[in-house]
């Protein structure tokens, strides 16, 4: 599995937002990390 095609700048906001470390983040799986985006966007939804 190869590591995502993203920035740094990115993986530095989601893992600070995921409270996850960053190199957690750049080998985590897609499905695995868009999963946790939609949980968080949920969250902060029913934050509002």
């Amino acid at each position: 599995m190869r590591p995502l095609q993203i920035s740094a700048e990115t993986a530095q906001t989601l893992a600070k937002s995921l409270n996850v470390p960053i190199e957690q983040i750049m080998h985590m799986p897609q499905h695995i990390l868009l999963a946790k985006l939609a949980q968080l966007q949920e969250k902060e939804k029913n934050e509002e």
